[in-house]
């Protein structure tokens, strides 16, 4: 079973239907017992750092992330949760969970695109990842021009041996970030089609296989 972690953040319902389609056994769940017995986790999430470090933190779950962590279970964080696995974010001037060391940062709205056109803040739309390194097995079996759905102002900016892929909106960011075991995407794969539902499923492959080495 993967748990989706429930911390009021939105966004755990798609996901849980995109694993559902794929035939994987999932649950939301704020239920530290049901979280220490999965093989894997995702944090999903949607909304603002400030609000969502709140509810981490008045419902313990916070604790009970890290020590799933140190643990060594297999996470991956989405959006948001991607973003508040840093130490720090821009938005509402928030100390977050410290688990990749790094910042949030604001995008500008000054900076361009390709063809010399400021862009939109948020970003919103489609856009690929270029990896770090090609053979990322979270990326097993998706096409190097596959592109991602994004949705956010506020982009990822960890230690750079933690960047995995990288995104150009005005400026090239970190769109995926990490390490093995402990991944981190900007994009919703959840409403990415199908390279998403691939990642997602890459995911639970990987969660399955280091549960049955233990």
């Amino acid at each position: 079973m993967l748990a989706i972690l429930d911390y009021k953040a939105g966004n755990q319902t798609s996901v849980l239907r995109a694993l559902s389609a794929l035939g994987i056994d999932c649950e939301i769940t704020a239920d530290p017992q049901r979280i220490a017995e999965a093989k894997g986790l995702i944090f999903p999430g949607v909304g603002a750092a400030g609000q969502a470090m709140g509810e981490l933190e008045s419902s313990g779950l916070d604790r009970v992330l890290a020590q799933q962590i140190a643990a060594g279970k297999p996470l991956l964080g989405i959006c948001v949760g991607c973003q508040i696995m840093l130490d720090y974010c821009q938005e509402n001037d928030t100390q977050t969970l410290g688990i990749v060391p790094g910042e949030c940062r604001l995008f500008n709205s000054s900076w361009t695109d390709e063809d010399g056109v400021p862009i939109r803040v948020p970003h919103m739309g489609w856009n690929r990842v270029q990896l770090s390194d090609p053979a990322e097995r979270l990326f097993a079996g998706i096409e190097p021009e596959a592109e991602f759905y994004f949705v956010h102002s506020y982009y990822p900016a960890p230690a750079d041996q933690f960047v995995l892929g990288k995104t150009t909106y005005g400026i090239e960011f970190c769109s995926f970030h990490g390490r093995e075991g402990l991944w981190a995407v900007q994009f919703h794969p959840e409403k990415s089609g199908r390279p998403g539902l691939k990642l997602l499923e890459n995911f639970a492959a990987y969660c399955k296989e280091t549960a049955d080495a233990q």
